[in-house]
C-alpha cells in the first residue's frame, strides 16, 4: 500500500506546465507571450493587454474588461503562469470526437457538412444562446464555403487542435 502512494507523488511533483506541450507548441505560446508583453518587463499587464488590443484595432477597451482578464489568473502573469492559463482552458476543452457527435446530430446525412444559416438558427435560439456579433466572429474565424455550407468535422479538428488540417 505505501509504495502506492510513493508512486502519486512522484508523479505529483514531476508533473508541470511545460509536460503538458511540445517544445513546438511552447515556443508558440512564447512568441504570443512575447508580442502581449509589450513593454517587455516580463510579465502581461493591463497596460500590455490594453496595448495588445489596440495592435489589434480594437481601442475602446473597458477596464472592468481587462481587470476581468487579469483576475482570471492567480497573480501576476510571467510566462509560466500565461502557459499553466492555456493549459488549463485546454484542459477543459472536449475530446474531439464528443464535439464530432453533437454536430452530427444536426447533419443526419453524415456529409460533414451543415448549412451556415441552419447552425446559425440553431445557435442562436437552442441553449447557451449566440447573439449576433459571436455568430459574426465565429464565422469570420470559419467562414462557410461558396455553398452556404459549414464543414464542422475541420472546424472539429481546429478546436482541438488549434490549426486546420492541411488539405491536398
Amino acid at each position: 500500500m505505501p509504495a502506492k502512494k510513493a508512486k502519486k507523488k512522484t508523479e505529483a511533483a514531476g508533473s508541470n506546465v511545460f509536460s503538458m506541450f511540445d517544445q513546438s507548441q511552447i515556443l508558440e505560446f512564447k512568441e504570443a507571450f512575447t508580442i502581449m508583453d509589450q513593454n517587455r518587463d516580463g510579465f502581461i499587464d493591463k497596460g500590455d493587454l490594453r496595448d495588445t488590443f489596440a495592435a489589434l484595432g480594437r481601442i475602446n477597451v473597458k477596464s472592468e474588461e481587462l481587470e476581468a482578464m487579469l483576475k482570471e489568473a492567480p497573480g501576476a502573469i510571467n510566462f509560466t503562469v500565461f502557459l499553466t492559463m492555456f493549459g488549463n482552458k485546454l484542459k477543459g476543452t472536449d475530446p474531439e470526437e464528443t464535439i464530432l457527435n453533437a454536430f452530427k446530430i444536426f447533419d443526419p446525412e453524415a456529409s460533414g457538412h451543415i448549412k451556415a444559416d441552419y447552425i446559425k438558427q440553431m445557435l442562436m435560439t437552442q441553449a447557451d444562446r449566440f447573439n449576433e456579433e459571436e455568430i459574426k466572429q465565429m464565422f469570420e474565424a470559419f467562414p462557410p464555403d461558396v455553398s452556404g455550407n459549414l464543414d464542422y468535422k475541420n472546424l472539429c479538428y481546429v478546436i482541438t487542435h488549434g490549426e486546420e488540417k492541411d488539405r491536398e
